[in-house]
């Protein structure tokens, strides 16, 4: 296989001569887009300001931006695949609940990182964050809401921030992605209505109406492939979510 111009990948040419693979790179970008241009990398990259002077408190904020940027990235993603459910659209909804999962990993992974920080260590700086905290994020919030975990307590502590806390509110009001669907679940099953017509706000809590109709597409997964593969993405999502949680919870 070759590539356009006669030229292969890997840094080889046709007759298996190392090339430069930086041959052609543009280097004048003073009239057009650079990389740092697109990803607004000089604003990006001014943002970390440790409080203190200790070496190891700029791990502790990059590791912590890093995680809200992927938070960000599983909320929309999950967003888009709600949006994909209401519209019955099970396949689109399938990659992006898959994203998503891959996600969770790359959060919990992160906690390795932030391990090599010890309890000393980050005694060192601790005061200087005052009262903040990683329950604090609205980000997390926002993800655990519309995955179903509704704790309406939590939302008293963005109520400083009207637009942070409107929005938390529209999610905790607003089926999760499991309410979802199981109201695709009852257009194969009958499931009682106290069950899809509630109040959203407040926890779930499981109905023999629904165990019934989720063991009877697990006895027929060819049959009812899409309620099958999507349930089964979503168990991949709660499993990541709880991973992601205890590894936290070990660090901290």
């Amino acid at each position: 296989m070759t590539e356009k111009h006669g030229k292969c990948p890997f840094g080889y040419d046709q007759k298996g001569a190392v090339r430069d693979i930086e041959d052609g790179v543009k280097k004048d970008f003073s009239n057009d887009m650079s990389y740092g241009d697109y990803l607004n990398l000089e604003k990006l990259l001014q943002l970390q300001t440790p409080l203190s002077d200790v070496h190891d408190e700029m791990l502790f904020i990059i590791i912590h931006q890093a995680s809200e940027l992927w938070i960000k990235l599983a909320v929309f993603e999950l967003q888009g695949a709600m949006e994909d459910i209401i519209n019955r659209d099970i396949d689109s909804s399938l990659k992006k609940l898959a994203r998503i999962s891959r996600i969770q990993e790359q959060l919990t992974q992160s906690w390795t990182i932030l391990s090599t920080l010890t309890p000393s260590d980050y005694l060192r700086f601790r005061d200087d964050l005052g009262h903040s905290s990683g329950f604090q994020s609205y980000g997390y919030r926002s993800l655990e809401f519309m995955l179903g975990n509704k704790n309406q307590e939590m939302l008293d502590v963005h109520q400083h921030d009207e637009s942070v806390y409107e929005t938390l509110k529209k999610y905790s009001d607003a089926p999760s992605v499991y309410e979802l669907a199981l109201q695709l679940l009852a257009e194969q099953f009958p499931i009682a209505q106290d069950v899809l017509n509630r109040d959203f706000s407040q926890p779930y809590v499981p109905h023999d109406s629904v165990e019934q109709a989720w063991l009877n597409v697990y006895k027929n997964p060819e049959k009812y492939w899409a309620l099958y593969a999507l349930a089964e993405k979503l168990v991949d999502i709660e499993d990541s979510f709880q991973n992601w949680r205890f590894r936290h919870l070990s660090t901290v």
